[in-house]
């Protein structure tokens, strides 16, 4: 973003940001990376200004295949410039978000229009604009018959959840469109869930329980609004992704490893529930650091914890030799579970990348088998809704090892939490070494 654009009206502003992050996202980087790269190179988003400009290319992304199809239907061509481009995609969006500001967010994309591209799509963006205003109701109808467009997911997305998910597939794809929850994980080792939710209730904030360490806020807020956040009193951590750290069954004095563990959120929650010989691994030295900085603020580190960088699928490198009575083998994934918080995800994705990470986790697992001791528990966990990369996995893991069993979780052989309002997308299935 240029220092003349934000000093320009707050809308404007907020468009110009939203369709670099888009630009960013088109190109192939994820929106995360994207961000990371606006705060080092362009005049970083702060304030009110970067709230807006997430909001609108969060909602713009959960509602691409819409605002693309609406795009396509009212240009002869594609248009050559991908930041007129990505602004006209934002606009559309904001357009339905707020139709009764039409004509001021009209103004303020054409004002945008006139400082990119020296200024020579001013009139086609505000045509396709104008266009698009007295040709909704049309515009409407013809999305609700185009799949992509209708359910703002990938074609390919769409048939595998079909395939996957007979029963379920439209309730998926409609929960994938909405807003994530925010849920805290209170640390017991420092304050009573009671209490905790009594502090919430103190600084204004309205929640109601979704487990017995877990409270969901009505109504999201930023981090610094939470109290006690800062001194350890819990973290934000999903309803599903909870469940991990109460399924493994730790106990006091296990030798246990969190592979996979970045930023830290179930391996501080193992810790919160039980004195253990934890290994925190992770294969990025920059994620590894977010685990030991979660910890170190939970006030969960100590000589019985210890972080380090490594690939969990060469334990040789990493690994003493001691077997770990537990292992949490949350396995990299599509993170097709979790698209609402990474709407950028349902875009970036390819089909050929579900079976590239079906190999990893082969690969992982087996690596990590070696490691168990006898008598031992694994979990295996994703955060994806695909059967590739869960039960079809757990299948073929079970066939080639003669010495494991599944142990049912909930009466079942393993669990497929789908979104929901009170959480996202996760796949479990609890494995012993006899």
């Amino acid at each position: 973003m240029t220092e003349q654009a934000s000093r320009s009206a707050p809308l404007a502003a907020a468009l110009l940001g939203a369709a670099d992050l888009l630009a960013a996202v088109l190109s192939g980087r994820t929106l995360d990376a994207a961000l990371a790269e606006t705060a080092l190179t362009k005049t970083p988003l702060t304030g009110p200004l970067r709230a807006a400009v997430m909001d609108l290319a969060y909602s713009t992304l959960r509602s691409f295949g819409r605002e693309d199809f609406f795009l396509a239907q009212l240009m002869n061509k594609p248009v050559a410039d991908v930041q007129i481009r990505c602004l006209l995609l934002i606009t559309l969006n904001r357009l339905e978000a707020r139709p009764e500001h039409a004509y001021a967010i009209v103004d303020q994309a054409v004002t945008v229009a006139s400082r990119l591209a020296a200024g020579n799509f001013k009139g086609l963006v505000n045509g396709v604009l104008r266009n698009f205003l007295r040709r909704q109701d049309e515009l409407l109808a013809r999305a609700k018959e185009n799949p992509v467009a209708h359910h703002q997911h990938p074609a390919w997305w769409i048939t595998r959840l079909k395939k996957d998910h007979p029963h379920h597939w439209q309730a998926i794809l409609a929960a994938n469109n909405t807003h994530p929850p925010m849920t805290l994980r209170v640390n017991q080792r420092r304050i009573t869930s009671a209490d905790f939710s009594a502090q919430l209730t103190a600084a204004g904030l309205t929640t109601h329980a979704v487990g017995d360490a877990a409270w969901q806020l009505d109504k999201p807020v930023p981090i610094e609004q939470i109290p006690g956040f800062h001194e350890g009193l819990c973290s934000v951590q999903d309803a599903g992704a909870q469940r991990a750290a109460l399924l493994l069954d730790v106990h006091p004095g296990q030798r246990v490893l969190d592979a996979c563990a970045a930023p830290g959120g179930k391996a501080a929650h193992l810790l919160e529930l039980a004195d253990l010989q934890l290994l925190a691994l992770d294969a990025d030295a920059a994620r590894a650091a977010r685990i030991t900085e979660n910890l170190v603020r939970l006030g969960l580190l100590s000589d019985n914890v210890r972080v380090c960088t490594g690939d969990a699928r060469t334990p040789t490198i990493w690994w003493n030799g001691q077997p770990f009575d537990r292992i949490l083998a949350d396995v990299p994934c599509s993170a097709s579970g979790v698209v609402r918080r990474h709407p950028d995800a349902k875009w970036l994705r390819r089909v050929s990348d579900i079976e590239g990470f079906a190999v990893t986790q082969v690969r992982i697992l087996d690596a990590l088998w070696h490691t168990l001791a006898s008598g031992g528990k694994m979990l295996y966990a994703t955060c994806s809704l695909f059967a590739a990369e869960n039960e079809e996995q757990v299948a073929a893991f079970i066939g080639r090892h003669a010495d494991a069993q599944r142990l049912a979780i909930d009466g079942a052989p393993s669990v497929q939490l789908l979104p929901h309002a009170d959480h996202d997308g996760f796949f479990y299935a609890l494995l012993q070494k006899n």
